[in-house]
């Protein structure tokens, strides 16, 4: 089974759909967004979609109604197509302790979906996800995933790489290869057992093999989509492994058994 660790909720779905099939991608976690960059079909309007993304990534989009639509979104997805997609939820990081632990009790384990993410917690501030490990770490080990790429610094994957540490029953996913910090990001992973990385929109091809050969149980294919195309991501994959047992794991095994589908 070809399983994608990472794509966003497309308006329309079935856009969605296509692309996976395309790709041969049996199914794909899917996150909720706010931004949607798919639906553009100009400059200007890329702007607007993107300058969403922006107030996200720097921590001035956690407004209430953003999360409301956002769920609502992935709600939807999820009930129409629940053989291909694999539903986690985000949690707003700006609150106290006791409202992130309730949050995840009812948006995530009695909303029934997978796990926690992807999270976007403000450049510098990586630390803001203490309780929501620990809250995973209560529900039995929730996976977390959390946004790798610009704005997220070097420092603040040593801050997940630590919170990883205190937190080993918690399966913390870096999204997008760290982004600029991929060597970093790499290093601390195969140091952190429970510290896995999602290798898409990666800069070049020799970050995912090197990540692939680094960790060969603990890295995942995906495709951001609509950031990125699962096509081209699955290519990548097999641009740099050979047909086999390691290919599979990246490709679908390592996730598959990580959630318990496999």
């Amino acid at each position: 089974m070809i399983i994608g660790a990472h794509g966003h909720v497309h308006d329309p779905v079935e856009a969605h759909l296509r692309l996976l099939d395309e790709a041969g991608v049996d199914r794909a976690v899917l996150f909720g967004t706010r931004p949607h960059p798919e639906r553009a079909t100009d400059l200007p309007s890329l702007r607007h979609e993107m300058g969403a993304l922006d107030r996200a990534l720097s921590g001035k989009g956690d407004r209430d109604d953003g999360y409301r639509t956002a769920r609502r979104e992935l709600d939807a997805a999820l009930a129409a197509h629940p053989e291909r997609f694999i539903g986690f939820g985000s949690v707003r990081l700006d609150l106290p302790a006791e409202q992130i632990a309730a949050a995840v009790e009812r948006d995530i384990v009695q909303g029934r979906l997978h796990g926690i993410g992807e999270l976007t917690p403000p450049p510098g501030e990586a630390d803001r996800l203490a309780p929501v490990m620990e809250a995973a770490h209560d529900h039995g080990g929730l996976p977390v995933v959390v946004h790798g790429f610009a704005p997220t610094t070097a420092e603040d994957l040593h801050t997940l790489s630590e919170l990883a540490t205190r937190h080993p029953k918690v399966p913390l996913i870096v999204s997008q290869l760290g982004g600029l910090n991929w060597m970093t990001a790499i290093e601390l992973a195969r140091d952190t057992p429970n510290m896995y990385l999602e290798l898409s929109t990666a800069n070049i091809v020799f970050a995912v093999k090197l990540a692939i050969q680094e960790l060969p149980g603990r890295t995942l294919f995906g495709s951001d989509a609509p950031y990125g195309d699962p096509l081209l991501a699955r290519t990548t994959v097999e641009r740099v492994t050979p047909p086999g047992e390691l290919r599979d794991l990246v490709l679908g095994g390592t996730l598959g058994r990580l959630l318990g589908i496999l």
